[in-house]
């Protein structure tokens, strides 16, 4: 799918939504990008991570600016630090735990999809979301949930 090449456009953060203990941001919204692309930032406050899931139609990529991350990408783990990146296909199975008390990270969708409006619902729930609830807003938002999160 093409997607129309948009202008230059500069963007500011927009206020962090809280996600539990962590927060949410949004750097580059799809809509400054033609949906091609979204930025954000995620500061976990808490040790944790959300379910192994896959996104069928995008690919991701994390930078970890501060703290330490295990990731899952298919069948492999690999140990993230301040600086390190990792690319997931779109389509493979993944998920992460932060393992320090604290850690900042940005993740990049392309395209875009609905991932925006998935942290945005995520932060208006009440508390953590029980498995029902986490299985249907996973759907609702182009992924799916295929295993659970990764363990201590």
């Amino acid at each position: 799918m093409r997607h129309p090449t948009p202008t230059a456009a500069l963007h500011r953060a927009t206020t962090p939504l809280a996600v539990g203990p962590d927060t949410w941001q949004l750097q580059l919204p799809a809509a400054s990008t033609g949906q091609a692309l979204s930025v954000m930032a995620w500061h976990g406050e808490a040790p944790g991570g959300p379910p192994l899931h896959l996104h069928p139609d995008q690919d991701e990529v994390f930078i970890v600016d501060e703290g330490e991350y295990r990731f899952q990408c298919g069948d492999e783990q690999h140990l993230l630090r301040a600086g390190d990146s990792l690319f997931l296909p779109r389509g493979v199975p993944h998920t992460f735990r932060q393992l320090s008390a604290t850690g900042r990270l940005r993740f990049l969708y392309t395209p875009a999809g609905r991932m925006e409006d998935f942290f945005v619902a995520l932060s208006q729930l009440p508390g953590p979301p029980t498995p029902e609830v986490a299985h249907t807003l996973f759907a609702d938002h182009g992924m799916a949930i295929v295993g659970p999160p990764l363990a201590d």
